[in-house]
């Protein structure tokens, strides 16, 4: 989460959203510290499962705060989270192309998105599940991805994955079709290795 030297770190809101209107500069700066408030957990989140290293995902959630706090007028009241969610997309996706890949980080991150407090069985059951999720999301492409994440963990409906997004509900519904079919297909092909393991020489 953004800690509050971070949250001072961050821009001032632009003079053209405190000419809008009758917001001030201290409604301006409130309104941002809300946004980091409310959603910094949200967009951690986001960030892990939309495939950022957990090495990476502090730096890569201030920079979604740096471009919501200069877009500040642009974000429409009531759908915050819409709005952090595709600027934390564009984010990851510009990380994943970047960042080199480093063997241990599918063993770290995915835990801490799924239960505030996982019994020890539950936290051995995500500590095996983990990598296997990982590995499906980035096997997805990112338009499928993002539309897989708010529906199946963010536990979203088409019509808010559509409102989310700013796509047609029909493609949401499209793209998660995919996404489930990709996801199952992987469930099924992993089942298979298990059942047939190879055999070591």
């Amino acid at each position: 989460m953004l800690s509050s030297s971070a949250f001072d770190a961050l821009p001032s809101p632009p003079k053209a959203f405190r000419l809008m209107g009758t917001s001030t500069p201290r409604e301006a700066e409130e309104r941002v510290r809300s946004l980091v408030e409310t959603d910094s957990e949200f967009v951690w989140r986001s960030l892990r499962r939309l495939g950022v290293r957990p090495a990476d995902v502090d730096d890569a959630m201030q920079e979604v705060f740096v471009v919501a706090t200069r877009r500040l007028g642009d974000i429409v009241s009531g759908r915050e989270r819409a709005f952090l969610f595709g600027i934390a997309a564009r984010v990851a996706s510009t990380r994943r192309r970047t960042a080199r890949r480093r063997p241990e980080d599918g063993e770290q991150g995915l835990a801490e998105t799924f239960s505030d407090d996982p019994s020890p069985d539950e936290l051995s059951e995500l500590r095996q599940a983990r990598p296997v999720l990982q590995q499906i999301l980035d096997s997805m492409s990112d338009e499928c991805r993002a539309v897989f994440i708010l529906a199946e963990l963010e536990e979203l409906s088409a019509r808010q994955i559509a409102e989310t997004l700013d796509i047609p509900q029909g493609t949401a519904s499209s793209r998660l079709r995919s996404a489930r079919e990709t996801f199952h297909a992987a469930v099924r092909r992993l089942a298979a290795q298990n059942a047939f393991p190879r055999r070591s020489r």
